[in-house]
């Protein structure tokens, strides 16, 4: 049987109660070779049912039965290790130890399972268990192990292996902690007492089923006697009635926690609560002062500052806030109130101009009150205030005031220089009533039509005024008042220019009158109206008649309609525009004005050629008439077409000349990478070599060295070798790749192209032009096969001639 002991901290009464236990166990169980027991001297624990120990083992007795293990009722599987031991030696948890051991050293204990071989280790022959580190029951509380017992020679199982469980035993080793700290609450001001204000929890780690390691209390340390706090909950409550916010805002509390129920030998903990009192509305708006003087100047126009005032509140936000308002007083009028957002201070202001002269002091009452109120505390209202505003008037040296806001004066048009328009009169305001002097600023009367006599104040013309050109006249007066500070004011002065009959009357327009020349005799050709710039309004009225030296002319005749116009009857008849074709007839206009105006104008009637229908066709003057003599401007025009003409003959003609001058290269101007165009044909089928002209007039001679044209040469080079081609044996495919050969050994030739086009077109062709401009119109007998001899090149141009040949041939053939 294994047996398991336990020595270490058991008391003499311990160990005596655990002999006890141990031979009432050895009576129920009996000691049998071969069975397992647990021996622990220290404590145990009671597990009933618990069979995972030991299995049920069958041995033969003496008397040779068959003995039946019992079902084994106490299970003694627990080692207990106190935490945080810190001794010199390891701690020894217990001893192993099987009936099977004879104490020879055959046997052989192995332990495994939870901190085996590290924190627990066995002495394989004693059996004895020893904890090598310091436990923590706060990280681990008990470890589960695996004991056997097995032969040491062969490591054979001697019996089954028996699990056990190391208990690490808890002492006071942890203090309370406050893990939220440090804590803010607020709670509102005037709270009654016991009012909450929050709840603190502190934790310990220890274990609260083993004693009172973890039995906390908590107490104030700092912040009596306002605040106090429930041992048990931890709960922070009010202590003092009407604490006042505007005394005290902040309280810093100090709580501690602290264990084995608030024993001597606990430890503790602490932590810190800051306690804002919040406002309430518990202080009605005062104002510092109950009178306030003020001031203002009879100067200021409204809307200037006159004064501020303020209402102390101690609470805050919307508390605290205070709403001014004008209750009474004979200044109600002149003033009023305004409160400034920022500052939440009342302000007055200047509402109307006030007098020093008239009136030299005000009085106001204004009221504060705050507009939001606390139920809870409004019997200890009224929460508003009153305060008296008295506000003297301060006298100003004001500058000159006109007895009327503006003026308006009448002055007939043509008036003679100094005709009086008006009078403006200004007085001192101040009590001093200084004289004035009065002036027209020159920029209101630029032209300087008005005077005005600064003693007085009357004004006059300078120079006569005409209606039609400017019936209104705006200008300002101004007036300074002498020996003040030269403070003006200005009045504006209207003047209106009456109209006099001083405008002859006109033809309202001055179209011409177109006639035929086929007017029958008393036709009325034109009914003619008049305009007046004068202002005569529904009065006004105008007469017609001839002018008195055409009075007796027998081709037209005015009659008067008595509505401002008249007509204009034809005498006779048989007009020609040949003859005369513009008649200029004056007629007398007469107005109704006093003094009456009359003035001639002349109409324009002109002679027109019409059809049958009276239509007019023309009224243009024939050309025929033109011999009879021309107007200078008609010469004019005559004459200016003339010369451009002959301008631009000029022009064309030296245009044509520079066209035609040749190209002069001068032999210092490098010419390369120019492109120069003479817009004529090139050389033709010849124009093989474009810097050769020779080889263009004469190809069968161009034998010789040819010097180029584009450069001035350096080097003279010998002739080519070589006899001259016939007329009858050229070959134009060897001619252009002999001078593609020599333009390519050139040494002389520039590195890049140059094109030049020569005006020429080209002779001693063999095959003639070839152009379509000088061909006939009548069937070609020309030949083209020899074009089959000029090589691959031509080809194509053969082809297309006898194709074409072919063509004409069958056409020809098909038309007969």
């Amino acid at each position: 049987m294994l047996a398991m002991k336990r020595t270490g901290l058991g008391s003499l009464r311990v160990f005596l109660l655990l002999v006890g236990i141990s031979a009432l166990c050895s009576v129920a169980l009996g000691t049998r070779r071969g069975n397992t027991a647990l021996d622990h001297r220290g404590h145990r624990h009671r597990h009933s049912g618990h069979s995972s120990l030991h299995t049920h083992r069958q041995r033969t007795g003496k008397e040779g039965q068959v003995l039946h293990r019992s079902k084994r009722g106490w299970v003694w599987n627990q080692f207990f290790v106190i935490e945080e031991y810190t001794g010199p030696d390891p701690v020894l948890v217990g001893r192993l130890h099987s009936d099977v051991d004879s104490g020879v050293g055959r046997i052989k204990y192995i332990l495994s399972g939870e901190g085996a071989g590290t924190i627990f280790v066995i002495d394989d022959k004693t059996g004895n268990i020893h904890a090598t580190k310091t436990l923590d029951r706060e990280e681990q509380a008990q470890y589960t192990l695996t004991a056997q017992a097995v032969n040491r020679d062969t490591n054979k199982p001697l019996e089954p292996p028996s699990e056990f469980i190391v208990k690490v035993q808890d002492i006071n080793d942890n203090p309370p902690e406050f893990l939220h700290g440090p804590y803010y609450a607020r709670v509102p001001e005037m709270s009654n007492v016991g009012t909450s204000v929050m709840q603190v929890t502190a934790t310990d780690a220890d274990d609260p089923t083993y004693g009172n390691s973890a039995r906390l209390v908590y107490s104030i340390l700092q912040g009596q006697p306002y605040f106090s706090v429930e041992p048990q909950t931890g709960i922070i409550r009010t202590a003092l009635p009407n604490m006042d916010r505007e005394a005290r805002q902040e309280y810093d509390v100090l709580i501690q926690a602290k264990d084995m129920g608030g024993h001597m030998g606990g430890l503790s903990g602490t932590t810190e609560v800051k306690i804002t009192l919040t406002d309430v509305n518990d202080n009605p708006p005062k104002f510092p002062q109950s009178v306030y003087s003020m001031s203002v100047s009879e100067d200021k126009v409204p809307g200037e500052e006159v004064g501020r005032l303020k209402a102390k509140d101690p609470d805050m936000g919307d508390n605290g806030m205070v709403n001014y308002k004008l209750i009474d007083g004979d200044g109600m009028n002149m003033f009023e109130m305004s409160t400034d957002s920022e500052t939440r201070e009342a302000v007055i202001k200047l509402k109307k101009p006030v007098d020093f002269e008239t009136k030299r002091s005000y009085t106001l009452k204004v009221e504060g009150s705050n507009p939001h109120i606390d139920p809870q505390y409004v019997s200890w209202g009224p929460y508003k205030d009153e305060a008296t505003i008295k506000i003297s008037v301060e006298d100003a040296d004001e500058p000159p005031a006109f007895v009327a806001p503006s003026y308006t004066f009448e002055v007939e048009e043509n008036a003679p220089e100094g005709t009086s328009v008006g009078r403006v009169h200004a007085k001192d305001t101040d009590v001093a009533n200084n004289p004035v002097r009065y002036m027209i600023p020159l920029y209101t009367d630029i032209e300087q039509f008005f005077s005005i006599n600064p003693e007085d104040g009357m004004i006059t013309t300078k120079r006569p005024l005409d209606r039609e050109a400017q019936a209104w006249h705006n200008i300002s007066a101004s007036a300074t008042e002498i020996g003040g500070h030269h403070q003006d004011t200005k009045v504006r002065v209207n003047i209106k220019v009456k109209d006099v009959n001083d405008n002859a009357p006109e033809f309202a327009t001055n179209n011409e009158v177109h006639m035929c020349e086929t007017v029958a005799p008393g036709k009325v050709i034109e009914t003619v109206s008049a305009v007046d710039k004068d202002l005569m309004a529904h009065r006004q009225h105008f007469t017609f008649r001839l002018a008195p030296e055409v009075a007796h002319n027998h081709n037209f005749s005015v009659k008067d309609n008595r509505d401002s116009t008249a007509s204009i009857y034809v005498l006779r008849k048989g007009f020609s525009r040949g003859t005369q074709d513009v008649y200029y007839l004056p007629i007398e206009i007469n107005d109704n004005g006093l003094p009456s105006m009359r003035s001639t104008n002349t109409l324009t009637i002109r002679v027109c050629s019409c059809d049958s229908r009276g239509t007019i066709l023309s009224c243009n003057v024939e050309p025929y008439v033109l011999a009879a003599g021309l107007s200078t401007g008609a010469l004019i025009a005559i004459l200016a077409c003339i010369v451009i003409l002959l301008a631009i003959v000029v022009l064309f003609v030296a245009l044509r000349r520079q066209k035609k001058e040749p190209l002069i290269v001068f032999e210092e101007e490098d010419i390369r990478e120019n492109i120069i165009t003479y817009d004529d044909e090139g050389g033709g089928e010849e124009d093989t070599e474009a810097f050769d002209i020779a080889t263009l007039q004469n190809p069968d001679g161009a034998n010789g060295f040819l010097p180029r044209k584009d450069i001035k040469p350096e080097l003279q080079f010998p002739l080519r070798p070589g006899g001259g081609h016939t007329g009858h044996s050229v070959d134009v495919d060897d001619f252009i790749k002999s001078r593609i050969a020599e333009a390519d050994s050139d040494a002389t030739a520039p590195p890049y192209d140059s094109i030049q086009i020569y005006g020429y077109e080209g002779r001693g062709s063999l095959a003639g032009s070839l152009s379509s401009l000088e061909s006939v119109t009548t069937e070609s007998d020309l030949d083209y096969d020899y074009l089959q001899s000029w090589g691959p090149r031509f080809k194509k141009l053969a082809d297309l001639y006898g194709t074409k040949d072919c063509f004409m041939d069958d056409e020809d053939e098909e038309d007969s």
